[in-house]
């Protein structure tokens, strides 16, 4: 859970300090909700909170350690959390009341396209495993429950053929505590959803006497989309990308979106974007997936959620059409 959220007086003065208005508070902290941290949203989330804190008077912005997209999203329909990573997939869910957040719609808003997340499905050698039926009878982890693994497993395991809950033991684990059962041979398989590389594959690929193997299923991409929406695209982890794998593996990719809830002022908006945008060179720094916080990636095929309009106002000033 978020350690520290922006309420009341604290969003006041936040705009206000935003807007350019003569607010003479102390600093405000904002909390940013990420991921674990053996993911991709905890690393480039601190690197957003660092560029926040340093170039908005007045503002100390903070990452914080959270299950993923699904806790974000709940987050910030509570009011506890102005800002969240979020798959677009898990997104549309919450705006809709749908899966997760049945009853309990998000009033949600995109921030900014980020980059696509890539699911991993990942196991090793002697499992038995080297293609998505012949993880039918094995011990899986689908994700943990606060992240959008799990949503985004689930409909993988349904296009695949396979019943999630009679086909496989099936446990809710994140990417770091994934490796480490994995490794202890406590499961057979795991599904992660994340960036490249992920910190957590990474450790699993280079580890002395492991031989990891990543699953290619990006020929479900049609039946995904046929059923829930033009949300997905096929592709490639390439050879390399994580030690010791030399071969392309064919994958399915899902957006991510930064996100807010409807209490964000239009000025407050166009700033936080207008900075992320003009200091991306400080987040590449600290993981290249921020290579994809460019302009022409912020386009609302990209993303489902509208554009706050703050930030709708910041690209079209940059001629972003679209």
């Amino acid at each position: 859970m978020l350690k520290r959220a922006l309420h009341g007086a604290a969003a006041l003065a936040f705009t206000a300090v935003l807007a350019g208005g003569t607010a003479e508070a102390q600093q405000k902290t904002i909390a940013i909700g990420t991921g674990g941290t053996g993911g991709v949203y905890y690393p480039l989330g601190g690197a957003i909170a660092n560029v926040l804190s340093k170039h908005l008077p007045g503002v100390q912005a903070t990452a914080e350690v959270t299950g993923g997209s699904v806790d974000n999203l709940k987050l910030i329909g509570s009011g506890q959390s102005e800002i969240g990573f979020s798959m677009a997939d898990a997104a549309l869910d919450a705006l809709k009341g749908e899966d997760k957040f049945k009853g309990s719609k998000v009033p949600l808003q995109t921030l900014m396209v980020l980059y696509p997340n890539r699911m991993h499905v990942v196991t090793v050698d002697g499992t038995g495993i080297d293609k998505m039926s012949d993880l039918k009878g094995k011990r899986v982890s689908t994700g943990s429950p606060g992240g959008a693994t799990e949503v985004m497993a689930f409909r993988v395991i349904e296009a695949a053929g396979l019943d999630r809950d009679k086909d496989m033991k099936r446990e809710r684990l994140g990417v770091a505590e994934s490796v480490n059962a994995i490794k202890d041979r406590k499961i057979d398989a795991f599904f992660w959803v994340g960036g490249i590389p992920t910190a957590a594959v990474t450790d699993l690929a280079a580890s002395p006497g492991v031989k990891m193997k990543l699953l290619d299923h990006g020929d479900l991409v049609e039946k995904m989309n046929a059923k829930y929406g033009k949300l997905y695209s096929a592709g490639t982890i390439a050879p390399g990308a994580y030690p010791n794998t030399d071969k392309p593996n064919q994958i399915v990719d899902v957006w991510n979106i930064l996100v807010t809830g409807d209490r964000m002022t239009d000025d407050a908006a166009y700033t936080i974007v207008k900075t992320l945008v003009e200091k991306k060179a400080e987040l590449v720094a600290v993981h290249k997936e921020a290579e994809s916080f460019s302009l022409e990636n912020q386009v609302q095929e990209r993303s489902p959620i509208p554009f706050h309009p703050g930030a709708l106002k910041y690209f079209k000033e940059k001629g972003v059409k679209g």
